[in-house]
């Protein structure tokens, strides 16, 4: 089986139509017991006090905020080399759910740095270039919706996808090149040195893991919508040209 099958827009369409309740449902199961896990029985940090609870909501809207823009890039190179609809119109589906993850990682770092740094917002590299790629979704969205042609509109986000895929890698990785900057390293780290005790460590996981499902949950809905729409004005058109 080859994964260019998926590409198929009816192929698409059945194996998200059987997997999309599931996906939905670890989602919203997962979410519910990070949460409720994090909030209700960890108690308050030495330091930061129950401040420190809103990491439950922020670091995984924050991943999955830049996780989107990564994958729209993905969507977008296999739109120009291989010229795939399903494929751009994934990365069209994941473009508002990035933007909603990216603002909910805006405010509610906000709400984290008021107390912790005495400041709303500061020009740190990282929350910066964290803006930057909100303000870059705002834009693909724009563009999506300015042009008539889908598959110019297609060309020319992917085009964009590329340009701020920068600010989606420094959003994720600018700890790593200034030193300088109030923004704390990563809480979770794959190499090890985690800054975050294992009492709120596996709550966060599974509010992270939950948030990665209900990405991939919207995404397939609002494929299958993108999909729906596209064959009507197909049909729409050729009612039109008969």
């Amino acid at each position: 089986m080859s994964i260019w099958e998926y590409a198929n827009p009816k192929k698409f369409m059945a194996t998200t139509g059987v997997l999309l309740p599931w996906v939905a449902g670890l989602a919203f199961g997962l979410i519910a017991l990070g949460l409720t896990w994090g909030f209700f029985f960890t108690g308050d940090d030495y330091k930061q006090g129950s401040t420190v609870k809103i990491i439950y909501l922020h670091v995984p809207a924050a991943m999955m905020g830049v996780g989107a823009w990564f994958m729209m890039l993905a969507g977008s190179l296999i739109w120009l080399i291989r010229r795939h609809h399903v494929s751009a119109l994934a990365a069209r589906a994941a473009a508002p759910v990035g933007l909603t993850f990216t603002l909910i990682g805006l405010v509610t770092g906000a709400i984290w740095g008021q107390p912790m740094w005495g400041t709303w917002w500061a020009w740190d590299p990282r929350l910066t270039a964290f803006l930057i790629l909100f303000l870059f979704y705002l834009g693909y969205l724009a563009l999506w919706a300015a042009i008539e042609d889908p598959d110019t509109a297609a060309d020319l986000t992917a085009v964009l996808c590329l340009v701020g895929s920068v600010f989606a890698f420094l959003s994720r990785y600018a700890v790593l090149f200034w030193n300088q900057g109030l923004h704390q390293g990563a809480s979770l780290s794959v190499a090890g040195g985690s800054e975050v005790s294992n009492v709120y460590a596996w709550p966060l996981i599974t509010c992270i893991t939950g948030f990665f499902f209900m990405f991939v949950a919207l995404v397939f809905l609002r494929t299958r919508m993108h999909i729906r729409l596209r064959r009507a004005r197909a049909l729409m058109a050729r009612e039109r040209m008969e």
